[in-house]
């Protein structure tokens, strides 16, 4: 059997699975001129395009990773200033700290000094008085004295020279038993 005597009997039985000649050389010529148009068209532009997205998307990524490393790089800047920042403010609180120690401890001794003088102040006012009463009690018990001795002897101790040369005699007896008593 030949080819036409196959077609023919293909055609007489028509086998709906088996396709005309005609139908197969159209439909090959047609798929060639598709593969063709799209092989020298549609391909070159798909492969550009993606080429393109390949590119940007890549491109993205770089820089996605540029700037993920501009950020871990600053967030470290950051750190480190920031514990510089740390550094400074504790050295500050300990200098401040020193430093009110020292202004305390200025004080102080400014403020014992000044207690100190205002005692030796006093002290010195207070002898200043007692010498001050000491002599005036000296002259009063002086006069007194004068005048009861001029009582118990009868006559009269006006004399200046002698009234003081007797008044600092009972004085330096006085003085002299006050001392033997307080040992």
């Amino acid at each position: 059997m030949t080819m036409a005597a196959t077609l023919l009997a293909a055609e007489e039985g028509a086998n709906p699975l088996i396709p005309h000649v005609y139908e197969l050389v159209v439909g090959i010529f047609a798929f060639f001129v598709v593969v063709l148009v799209v092989g020298r068209m549609l391909v070159p532009r798909i492969q550009k395009t993606l080429a393109e997205r390949t590119d940007a998307i890549e491109g993205g990524i770089k820089r996605a990773e540029e700037a993920q490393a501009e950020a871990q790089a600053l967030q470290q800047q950051y750190r480190d200033q920031l514990a510089e920042a740390r550094h400074e403010a504790s050295r500050l609180r300990e200098s401040a700290r020193e430093q009110a120690a020292q202004i305390k401890a200025e004080l102080r001794e400014e403020a014992q000094a000044e207690a100190r003088r205002l005692i030796e102040a006093a002290h010195a006012q207070i002898e200043a008085d007692r010498q001050q009463a000491f002599a005036q009690l000296r002259t009063e018990i002086g006069r007194l004295s004068t005048d009861l001795a001029g009582r118990i002897v009868g006559e009269s101790l006006e004399d200046e020279v002698r009234q003081r040369r007797t008044v600092d005699r009972f004085l330096d007896e006085l003085e002299g038993s006050g001392a033997q008593a307080v040992r």
